[in-house]
């Protein structure tokens, strides 16, 4: 079946009853909000369902919420957020219930709400026993590379690195910059373990839908996806059995060129990951 290329959301909304919609790269990308699709989200909660964003940013609620504010993305676009981090704070909980978990943090200071108030004792890589990998130190400058050294010494330490945005970029204003999926696919491929936290897992998923459920009264029975990303966005959405809705303009838009259905389908076939629909932004 072709891609089909909307003008607006409003073409399919009433085929859905609950939308699990991406953040970055969707409704902002990292320095401004993208207010035609803030505005789309509002029109499709209001009409149709609840809005649940999905996001793989390794922050709790309060921290995405200070992000919106800070950005200027309206509070009032959705109906809840489930994060990625959320879903990694919950496991490291578990671990620091009964004693003070010694853990390297590999990520930016900012990240750190995702553990905060848990007993946790962040230390170097020599007194670790787990690591936690929201990010690169400087994502601004570093590249994985950067930390093939530091990923060989935890390897042979055998620690456990859990991932808590299994991304491997992300947009951020016109740049792409690594994220801890890329860290974590390299200490995987140096012979770590990794678990994620996040898009495309299922668990993530059904923490969304649980949301839209408690909100609905009832469990969606036709959600669409909406993202920007093939191995996370799309490829979740495959896997849960969803519809989805790709968005050009994010990190895959300097592999499209063009935005038409073919240049959608030469992109997405080999990946072997389809999509309903595709729209340049997400608008109404």
């Amino acid at each position: 079946m072709p891609i089909q290329i909307l003008s607006g959301l409003h073409e399919i909304a009433p085929r859905y009853d609950a939308l699990i919609c991406d953040v970055w790269g969707v409704l902002h990308n990292g320095r401004v909000p993208d207010l035609a699709a803030a505005d789309a989200l509002s029109r499709f909660r209001r009409d149709h369902g609840p809005v649940v964003l999905l996001s793989n940013a390794p922050r709790p609620l309060e921290d995405m919420e200070a992000q919106f504010r800070h950005i200027g993305v309206p509070l009032d676009c959705y109906d809840a957020i489930m994060t990625s981090g959320m879903a990694a704070r919950e496991e490291l909980a578990r671990r620091a219930e009964t004693r003070r978990l010694a853990m390297l943090h590999i990520g930016p200071e900012r990240d750190r709400g995702v553990f905060a108030g848990l007993d946790i004792e962040c230390v170097d890589a020599d007194r670790a026993e787990i690591v936690l990998c929201t990010g690169l130190w400087d994502d601004d400058r570093e590249t994985p590379a950067d930390y093939t050294n530091l990923l060989a010494a935890l390897a042979v330490r055998g620690l456990t690195m859990l991932c808590a945005n299994p991304d491997i970029v992300v947009q951020r204003g016109g740049d792409l910059v690594y994220c801890a999926g890329a860290i974590a696919r390299a200490y995987e491929a140096g012979g770590g373990r990794a678990v994620y936290y996040g898009k495309p897992h299922r668990p993530v998923y059904d923490a969304a839908l649980a949301h839209a459920a408690a909100i609905a009264g009832h469990t969606p029975r036709r959600p669409l996806a909406i993202g920007d990303g093939m191995e996370t966005d799309l490829k979740g959405a495959q896997q849960m059995g969803f519809d989805a809705l790709f968005i050009a303009n994010g990190i895959h838009a300097a592999e499209l060129g063009d935005f038409t259905a073919e240049n959608v389908a030469s992109l997405l076939a080999p990946a072997g990951i389809p999509a309903l629909a595709a729209m340049r932004t997400l608008v109404w």
